[in-house]
């Protein structure tokens, strides 16, 4: 059997039609860029969310850009995120010329430590920017709690979250902002790019939409400089197609998850474990795992496809190596990124193909410890 990491194809085939009718619409108005379909579907998300406003972007780097350059964040400012996330988290910060100050996570969630994050507070941080990691929230009564008595902004970036809960409250709805990618591979994807920042702050919605659009509230009068980080209007209607399908497509993904956390109990390898204060929707299913190099080959030969989510934590990345961080600062992060496979799950897996992938995992794994205890 082969199982892919992803199937896009299983979402999308279903949907064909009404993608077909959000290009047909979109052609006919020759709306393009932002339009109708994009402020139905930031209405929609919004009110999905909870919160007051939502403002599109191009892509879910620039949401984090945008919303920590409409807060006035920049150089000479300092902003804590963690280590163990995609490189677009640190590069929006370096993006508005701030610095990066990486802190490293909880064990068991994998997200930003709340203690570690308030011992790397300067006179010169402006923010905490934790990463709800694979699908999953941060502690976010702990992290708020810190931001309020330290006078920073708490950004969530939620790009991996769309439809995670903490305490019944959706991800992207807890701090001033919170920030969404919709690459095609997310919980909810675009056909294409695609990103938005969340916010009830009526303020901070105005001014983002001024500078997502250069500046400009109005055609051809510009109030600040800004950025050209419009949505299309294509993908707008695309998500908006989309997004009465994800608690659904969510589900779907927790029902994976539960099958291999069952299948993997006391068997060695570490299964994601989901935090009693939140509702984990799976975005990654993540194991660690020893000899991990060894068992993804194996699993790869038993035609089983699996991802590294993320192999070098940002502190060892070429780019950020001038902050001077150095092998052995962030020793949970290193260790994860020795250990951790990411397993396929995605709405439409088969039980057949799951409990495939799980009892391939098994048995690579035995094999390999079995081959390291003979040596």
């Amino acid at each position: 059997m082969n199982v892919p990491f992803v199937d896009l194809s299983a979402i999308h085939k279903p949907l064909a039609g009404e993608f077909a009718a959000v290009f047909q619409r979109v052609l006919e108005r020759s709306t393009f860029v932002l339009g109708p379909e994009v402020q139905e579907f930031e209405s929609a998300f919004a009110a999905y969310l909870g919160v007051d406003h939502c403002v599109t972007t191009n892509n879910g780097t620039t949401a984090l850009q945008l919303v920590l350059a409409a807060l006035g964040i920049g150089p000479g400012d300092e902003v804590i995120t963690v280590t163990n996330t995609f490189i677009a988290t640190a590069e929006a910060i370096s993006a508005v010329g701030a610095k990066p100050v990486f802190v490293d996570v909880d064990p068991v969630s994998y997200n930003m430590d709340p203690v570690l994050a308030e011992k790397a507070i300067t006179p010169r941080t402006r923010a905490l920017l934790p990463v709800h990691l694979y699908g999953q929230c941060a502690d976010l009564d702990a992290l708020a709690d810190i931001a309020r008595r330290r006078n920073l902004h708490l950004v969530e970036d939620a790009c991996q979250a769309h439809g995670s809960e903490y305490k019944g409250r959706k991800a992207g709805t807890m701090g001033v902002a919170g920030c969404f990618s919709f690459y095609p591979g997310k919980n909810l994807g675009a056909l294409g790019e695609g990103g938005a920042v969340s916010t009830s702050d009526a303020a901070l919605a105005q001014k983002m939409r001024m500078l997502r659009d250069h500046g400009s509230l109005r055609k051809y009068e510009h109030a600040i400089p800004g950025y050209n980080f419009r949505l299309e209007g294509m993908q707008g209607g695309f998500l908006r197609v989309k997004l009465p399908h994800l608690d659904g497509w969510n589900e779907q993904r927790r029902e994976v998850a539960a099958l291999y956390s069952s299948k993997l109990k006391d068997s060695g390898i570490v299964a994601p474990k989901e935090m009693p204060y939140g509702k984990h929707i799976y975005h990654l299913y993540v194991v660690q795992v020893d000899n991990r190099d060894s068992v993804q080959r194996d699993l790869g030969a038993n035609g089983v496809a699996t991802g590294l989510h993320y192999p070098v934590p940002l502190h060892l990345q070429q780019a950020y190596k001038d902050l001077g961080y150095r092998e052995g600062d962030f020793p949970v992060s290193e260790k994860l990124a020795r250990r951790i496979l990411s397993l396929p799950i995605y709405p439409g897996l088969s039980t057949d193909a799951a409990e495939y992938v799980v009892s391939k995992l098994l048995e690579c794994a035995q094999c390999r410890m079995a081959a390291v205890a003979a040596r």
